[in-house]
């Protein structure tokens, strides 16, 4: 190959090596004696070469050369032509394709020199995790312009050793834990994210809607905390991710979002919930384009008295307005309208951030959120969120060696409480409290929590008075005399489609006792079932989606709980010893077998054989758990040698919910960690696996990562040959 100049020589270079995975460096260059021309070149891997630094000094700084030879060295003609001495090709290192563009000399890489040569195309482009950087334009304008030299996470003395003894810790202790960590040029702990097999297993049923919640870093706590909330079917909050970060920067929240999105298997959500920030609105529209991005409502409304002069003068009158505008517009253009008569009465025109929030106006007024659905995770002020449920673990002073900690309880509560919820919805069914179809409709479908929510507004109906708008028209006037307060309720009977401005659907996830009353005077007594969510419902962590009428629906859950609670009597019964715990997982896989079998059968009769054939012995794979089938449920060095203590010991563990629901529960212990007395990452005496990964994955990219694919749980299969049992009531 030939060149004009060496500068087109290293450019081609650089792009040679961005599309196979590795940072590049001029290693050294000559000039002529007699005309002070460039003559010779050479250009080389991030790490060729060897560490010339000494051991015994007294900040040694970590450095990239491993001994790498790959390189190129370029000769000019004496017609000025420069032309390819010689080239190394191979690496002794991993190369990284997907990450390049994280390399500092990657970052300002323009399209590549023509040459005699053609440009090989990059693998990015078939890359499925990094899809949205096809184009990188938009992030290396940033990047450019970030000042990254320095940039850290502020962390206190020994914290970079505790940090990295927890990950370390975490991940033995469970194979399925994943973490990222990023660093800076000067090789400085930037970013952290992890997140714990629950949260990943969890996300699988819970993908709908996320929040991402910036609280605790932009209130200036001392432990710089992000975190990926979701909620579960029982409205708990579910952990999906944490992250640790050094700045607001749109790199941060990319690499951040990037990280999260590995972790959960590429799936993104339907709907991302965040403050009104430009970094992560970026952040979200390169990482997540197919994702709904809003904002939510009680971040909003937080902001009125800090960006709004004279706040105390006219509150309660602007507020009154403003949720006028915000809760009471039918159409996007009764918004508009009500939102200019707002702004020049109380003259707001000229301020920025009301100019900002009516721009952004798609992104939080309920007006636009018609078909989003929220599931509870955006509310008119933070206390009524689970967001809010964190802050008790959480406070401003809280250290980093303290939540790390804590981390373990925290997360060890949430799935006490969801174990408990678990059992409750197998063993007790609610109470009806009206002869309506709709509450009997939903009885065993809907969880306790949303059962007895959505039971409210079926009384609730009661107080609401219809009247139809229009002759012809499907829009209706629900007034209701709880509040004193008129809706609008739009129902198309041949869609299936309902709507109201109360947007309880939309913000919650359940029908309002304003479409309760549309639906009834127009003899519909049944709720269409595209109004109720499976993420609401007892079936929510089954693999398979809930079709058919509700009957069905009904049944399925019926038997399915049927099933739970004989899981656990046999989980009781087989962990008394190793006999009976054989015998109990022999069963258990003999079941699995045929359950695949019949459904296969059922729903894919050309598949029947090849089912049979590939099925294998799911029960021996690794659980969420990071467990294998020997590992499965608790293993007490208990052997059978006598009767009466074992009966003994079944009566006390029947005896007491609390036992059933932590045997049910996922428990994620965090011990406390080693101190440390070294900052940043570069100087912490890792376990040698860690330093071969930090030597080789982590430098200037994102870095290696624990990622394995979680199988479904033992549980979540649906029985198929259950008698069916009527409904209470």
């Amino acid at each position: 190959m030939e060149f004009e100049t060496h500068e087109d020589a290293y450019l081609f270079y650089k792009n040679y090596a961005k599309s196979i995975g590795f940072g590049t460096a001029k290693l050294s260059s000559r000039r002529s004696r007699a005309s002070k021309e460039f003559i010779d070149a050479k250009f080389s891997c991030i790490r060729y070469g060897s560490k010339q630094q000494s051991d015994d000094a007294i900040n040694p700084r970590a450095s990239p050369k491993i001994g790498c030879k790959a390189s190129m060295h370029v000769k000019r003609r004496p017609d000025g032509k420069w032309y390819v001495y010689s080239f190394v090709k191979d690496h002794n290192h991993e190369l990284l394709p997907e990450q390049a563009h994280f390399f500092r000399s990657h970052r300002n890489t323009t399209e590549p020199v023509k040459a005699t040569g053609r440009k090989k195309n990059s693998p990015l482009a078939d890359c499925k995790h990094l899809s949205a950087y096809h184009d990188l334009d938009f992030l290396d304008g940033y990047m450019r312009n970030q000042h990254d030299k320095g940039r850290r996470l502020v962390l206190d003395n020994g914290d970079a050793q505790i940090l990295l003894e927890f990950l370390m810790r975490m991940q033995e202790e469970n194979s399925k834990f994943f973490f990222a960590v990023d660093f800076s040029e000067d090789h400085l702990l930037r970013n952290v994210f992890w997140v714990d097999a629950k949260g990943i297993e969890d996300y699988k049923s819970f993908s709908d809607v996320v929040s991402f919640d910036t609280t605790y870093f932009v209130s200036k706590y001392k432990v710089p905390l992000v975190l990926f909330l979701g909620v579960n079917h029982h409205v708990q909050p579910v952990l999906l991710g944490c992250g640790l970060v050094a700045d607001e920067t749109v790199y941060t929240y990319v690499w951040l979002m990037q990280s999260w999105l590995v972790a959960m298997g590429g799936q993104t959500p339907k709907v991302m919930l965040t403050d009104q920030n430009n970094a992560i609105k970026a952040a979200i529209a390169a990482v997540l384009p197919d994702t709904r991005h809003c904002y939510c409502l009680w971040h909003v409304l937080d902001r009125l008295p800090r960006n709004l002069d004279y706040w105390s003068m006219w509150q309660d009158t602007f507020m009154k307005k403003l949720f006028k505008c915000i809760y009471k517009s039918w159409s996007e253009e009764e918004f508009d309208k009500r939102w200019l008569k707002l702004v020049d009465k109380f003259h707001l025109r000229d301020v920025m951030w009301m100019r900002s929030l009516y721009e952004e106006r798609k992104f939080w007024a309920p007006t636009f959120m018609r078909g989003v659905t929220f599931a509870g995770l955006s509310t008119r002020c933070r206390s009524e969120s689970v967001n809010s449920l964190f802050d008790r673990y959480i406070y401003a002073e809280t250290s980093l060696k303290e939540f790390l900690e804590g981390y373990g309880l925290m997360l060890e509560d949430r799935y006490e409480e969801e174990a408990k919820a678990d059992f409750d919805a197998w063993h007790e069914a609610p109470e009806l409290k009206s002869p309506s179809p709709f509450e009997k409709q939903v009885l065993l479908v809907y969880t306790h929590e949303i059962f007895g929510k959505f039971q409210l507004e079926v009384l609730g109906a009661a107080a609401c008075h219809l009247t139809r708008e229009s002759e012809e028209g499907t829009t209706y006037s629900v007034k209701d005399f709880d509040d004193d307060q008129k809706y609008l309720v739009d129902w198309d009977e041949s869609k299936s489609d309902i709507y109201c401005s109360c947007c309880t659907f939309e913000y919650k996830g359940y029908l309002c006792r304003h479409s309760i009353v549309v639906l009834q005077m127009s003899g519909v007594f049944t709720i269409p079932l595209n109004y109720v969510l499976q993420r609401w419902t007892n079936a929510a962590r089954n693999r398979h989606q809930i079709s058919g009428n509700l009957e069905v629906v009904q049944s399925n859950i019926r038997r399915f709980n049927d099933l739970c609670r004989r899981a656990i009597i046999l989980g009781e019964e087989g962990s008394l010893s190793q006999e009976s715990y054989d015998i109990a997982m022999f069963a258990m896989k003999e079941a699995f077998k045929q359950c695949a079998i019949k459904f296969n059968t059922i729903e894919h009769p050309a598949r029947c054989e090849e089912a049979t054939i590939q099925l294998g012995d799911p029960v021996q794979e690794e659980n969420q758990y990071g467990s294998t089938s020997k590992q499965i449920g608790p293993e007490p060095n208990i052997h059978a040698s006598n009767a009466p203590g074992q009966a003994e010991a079944r009566r006390e563990k029947r005896s007491s919910v609390n036992n059933t629901s932590k045997r049910a529960k996922h428990v994620a212990q965090s011990a406390t960690v080693g101190e440390g007395s070294q900052e940043g990452f570069q100087n912490v005496a890792a376990p040698r696996p860690m330093q071969a990964l930090l030597a080789g994955q982590f430098h200037n990219t994102m870095p290696g990562v624990y990622q394995n694919v979680i199988p479904t749980e033992f549980h979540n299969l649906p029985a198929t040959n259950m008698h069916q049992n009527n409904p209470p009531g």
